[in-house]
């Protein structure tokens, strides 16, 4: 009885003490008004957007704010988190701002906001429990304040830029050096001020305990320096796209042996190395021990080589592994199969050879990524690879497998289980083994450049990407084709033999972006509906068939069109005016067709490239509308006529430039697919220096204009020298008239120019010469005369550039200039420092003949003056006649002087 009252005496107290500490739970977990003001006064100084916030739109000042989204609150109503990350926030948080009065705060995140490149507040100090900070991708900008490194309890700083901000830490050892707590340091995209490996030494001396160290593009340079191997206890070490120029050291965890540290793998709590994209970055990889805790390596885009070693299977935790472009040899090892736990493998872009063995894949396998793409493996490809359970993408091509993969398809590999992605493009298959059944989880098939034939096999019904391009598929498109392309975005089946319409079923595919028939031998018109019911549509083509008909004018006000390829048909009528309605058109290409229409003036604003050659179009090239985009513009072979309008050429704005902007050396690309970020690359054939050629990748930096082979005429315009990034210039087989300007020496990019065949007179400007990249030049067949300037370029080309000018002479052709023509054909500067020459004051003659006639005038007036002196002077001139012209007395003294002579003689 005592141990029963005992024991119900212990129940209740102990329940006693159970409510009492709920209930005082309950009573302090309350938020503090003090705390619910600070925050309230800290919502009302930020700019957020409300449509976009989801935690801000919703504090209610009836509600607890320790219950709100993105508040935490300690036992006595203190707020002690503030997590704002992705809350559409702008503008600037000042000094004076109430946050810094949350004094228990310990976690503040205000990351993926906008402060539009302010300074962060040197006032966050105040936050002296701060233990978590992170304030990445915010758009803070300048230098960190030193504050910072007051704080320090953090345990977890992120202060990770964005690209568009100039975010930089001028003194990395101020920054971190009182930071002793911290574990985990992110400064992504953040400008380190360091010299060489001095950033490696503050690292390592300031934060002995780090564990997680993130500095990617950081812009740091140098070998890693021995000190980083007194961080023990990194589990995490990114420092992909900064100039590493180094093999990676020994000294990892004491390694003492090879270029690439063996011992790396030993640290027993790494669990990710991520060396990716720096290019100059080499080394190896050596034998390995058994390890369990490497879970992720990525050397991809490095300079890594030499084989792989077959003790890589003792990474027994390994799951991701990107070992791409990369320089390794040597087959893939076999023991890959006693990585259970890897998932994602991609070795593409290597120089990997054999062949892949059977037992590489088994059932047990967890992959769900294989992509060995661009290398050098060869024989059959094991059936295994294909009954791997969790495989999604499975990427074979540009490899040698038997020469490159011949033979079928076989049906088994439609058995694969979750196969989502399967790419054999590059190869030789001739055929799909029958019957085929494509898995349903199939959302990439790229069968893309092999020689298979037949028909058309029907894509799988979930598919989103579906290339059959290049290869000898034949007869018709099925005619139902578009009920199994119900979801496809992307459908090619460019460059094979189908022939007969296109199937009006395509206009049922309503979330195609790109539909590419192009060169094959397809007939009969354009469904009209296939322009006005696909409104995701933003590649059409469909040039080099036999269509013919008109071009459908039901473009709809939605059209979504980007490139409209039409070109190499049988097309006729004119240009349908609802093609205005594409607003979004950068590639309009409709060449060599039967096209009746004047110039369409109405056409996008954002047009790139426009190819309207071989047609019949006429009338002047006159238009109010501008296209600050146009770098190609191709309009030869029609019936254009009228003069060349200056508003026309200075309203390309693509084809001008400052004198001190970059060339862009980036490709022109077109599309981005929304539900895999890829692109359309556009082709479109020129005639550049002379040839016919396609253009696969066209630089944004390559601009064009073709005007050929029309009836133009007056004369060229000074205006076109403004075009000072022009590539290729053909004005020939036209009616132009008058002098080549002097402007075109501005085309200091041009390596193309044709004006032959027209009626061009004067002569061939000096600037002509200066232009260093001209390597075709054809002035053939016009009126030109006088001297061929000379220059560094100008004589390297044949006779044949200048022949048909009657009036042209000197080097190359074979006709030599007198000297009136040699100083009209000079270069203007020659004839410049002639002009000078030849008209220059020689002021020392000049003074000297002014003397002779002012003396010889004072003489005259002296005699003309006084009678006595002009007397004496006329006797002295008699006496002196007297004496030169009397032979009597010439001969006297004469005598007189030989007898001199002799006396002196003698004496």
């Amino acid at each position: 009885m005592e141990i029963s009252s005992l024991s119900q005496l212990f129940f209740s107290c102990t329940l006693s003490i159970f409510y009492i500490t709920s209930f005082t739970d309950v009573v302090y977990s309350q938020c503090l008004h003090d705390q619910k003001t600070l925050l309230f006064e800290f919502k009302a100084e930020l700019k957020f957007n409300s449509s976009y916030s989801r935690k801000l739109v919703h504090w209610n000042p009836n509600e607890d704010c320790c219950s709100w989204k993105g508040v935490e609150c300690d036992g006595a109503g203190h707020v002690i988190s503030l997590e704002l990350d992705d809350e559409g926030i702008s503008g600037r948080i000042e000094n004076s701002s109430t946050l810094f009065s949350l004094k228990y705060l310990k976690k503040l995140n205000l990351a993926y906001n906008n402060f539009s490149g302010v300074q962060i507040p040197k006032r966050i100090h105040n936050l002296t429990h701060l233990t978590h900070l992170n304030l990445s991708y915010a758009r803070f900008g300048g230098q960190f304040p030193i504050e910072i490194s007051l704080m320090r309890r953090v345990v977890s700083l992120d202060l990770s830029s964005t690209f568009i901000d100039y975010l930089e830490i001028p003194n990395l050892s101020m920054l971190i050096q009182n930071l002793t707590r911290l574990r985990e340091l992110y400064l992504d995209n953040v400008e380190i001020s360091s010299q060489r490996t001095e950033w490696c030494e503050i690292i390592s001396s300031s934060l002995p305990d780090l564990r997680k160290l993130s500095l990617r593009n950081c812009n740091i340079s140098g070998p890693l320096d021995h000190s980083l191997s007194k961080l023990r206890s990194l589990s995490v070490l990114r420092l992909d796209y900064n100039n590493l120029s180094t093999t990676v050291p020994n000294f990892f965890a004491n390694f003492s042996k090879g270029t690439f540290p063996e011992m790396i793998f030993q640290v027993p709590t790494l669990e990710t190395l991520d060396l990716s994209d720096n290019m100059l970055l080499s080394g190896t990889i050596p034998q390995l021990h058994q390890i369990g805790s490497f879970r992720t390596i990525v050397l991809a885009s490095t300079n890594f080589a030499g084989s792989l070693p077959d003790s890589i299977s003792n990474l027994t935790m390994l799951s991701y592994m990107d070992l791409s472009r990369c320089k390794f040899t040597g087959p893939i090892p076999s023991s890959l199969v006693n990585l259970k736990e890897l998932r994602y493998m991609d070795l593409r872009s290597n120089n990997l050879t054999g062949s892949l063995s059977s037992m590489y894949f088994d059932g047990d396998s967890n992959l769900f990524y294989v992509n060995l793409w661009n290398n050098s493996i060869s024989g059959e490809i094991p059936q295994s690879l294909f009954r791997l359970p969790l495989l999604q993408q499975l990427i074979l091509s540009n490899n040698k497998f038997s020469g490159q993969i011949t033979g079928e398809i076989p049906s088994w590999i439609w058995d694969i289980g979750k196969l989502q992605f399967l790419n054999l493009s590059f190869n030789l298959l001739l055929d799909l083994e029958k019957p085929y059944h494509f898995p349903s989880d199939l959302y990439l098939l790229d069968l893309h450049s092999n020689l298979l034939r037949g028909e058309l096999p029907l894509p799988p019904a979930g598919a989103l990407y579906v290339d059959y391009s290049n290869n000898n598929f034949e007869k018709s498109i099925p005619h139902d084709i578009g009920s199994s392309i119900s979801f496809v975005s992307f459908l090619s089946l460019a460059n094979n033999n189908f022939s007969g319409a296109i199937p009006t079923s395509f206009c049922n595919a309503t979330r195609l972006e790109v539909l590419d028939l192009s060169n094959n031998n397809l007939s009969g018109g354009i469904p009209r509906c296939l322009v006005n019911n696909i409104h995701n549509l933003e590649v059409l083509n469909l040039g080099r068939n036999n269509i013919s008909g008109n071009i459908p004018d039901t473009f709809p006000i939605s059209c979504s069109l980007n490139t409209l390829d039409l070109s190499e048909n049988n097309l006729s009528g004119n240009i349908p005016l609802s093609l205005a309605n594409c607003k979004s058109l950068e590639v309009l290409n409709v060449g060599n067709n039967n096209i009746n229409d004047s110039f369409p003036c109405m056409l996008s604003s954002n047009l790139h490239i426009l190819v309207l050659r071989s047609n019949r179009f006429h009338g002047e090239v006159r238009c109010h509308e501008s296209w600050p985009y146009l770098q190609i513009i191709d309009i030869a072979s029609n019936n254009f006529s009228g003069y060349l309008y200056p508003r026309s050429f200075l309203s390309w704005g693509a084809m001008m430039r400052d004198n001190d902007a970059q060339l862009s050396l980036n490709y022109l690309q077109f599309v981005s697919l929304s539900w895999n970020n890829m692109y359309y690359q556009n082709k479109v054939r020129v005639t550049f220096k002379g040839l016919e050629m396609e253009l696969v990748k066209i630089l944004m930096a390559f601009k064009i204009i073709d005007f050929s082979c029309n009836n133009f005429q007056g004369e060229i315009l000074d205006a076109i020298g403004d075009l000072n990034f022009l590539y290729v210039l053909n004005l020939s087989h036209n009616n132009l008239i008058g002098k080549i300007p002097k402007s075109v020496g501005n085309l200091t990019q041009l390596e193309s120019l044709d004006l032959s065949m027209n009626q061009l007179t004067g002569e061939i400007p000096g600037e002509l010469a200066g232009l260093t990249f001209l390597s075709v030049l054809n002035l053939s067949y016009n009126k030109l005369a006088g001297m061929i300037p000379k220059g560094r370029q100008l004589q390297t080309f044949s006779a044949a550039s200048f022949d048909g000018n009657i009036g042209l002479c000197d080097l190359p052709l074979n006709r030599s200039c007198n000297n009136n023509k040699e100083r009209s054909g000079a270069s203007p500067k020659f004839k410049n420092e002639q002009w000078h020459k030849k008209n220059e004051i020689h002021w020392e003659y000049v003074s000297v003949a002014l003397g002779f006639v002012v003396g010889l005038g004072s003489y005259l007036w002296l005699l003309w003056c006084c009678q006595s002196l002009r007397q004496k002077i006329f006797y002295k001139i008699d006496n002196v006649l007297a004496k030169v012209f009397d032979p009597q007395d010439r001969r006297k003294r004469h005598g007189r002087r030989l007898v001199r002579d002799q006396v002196i003689r003698r004496g």
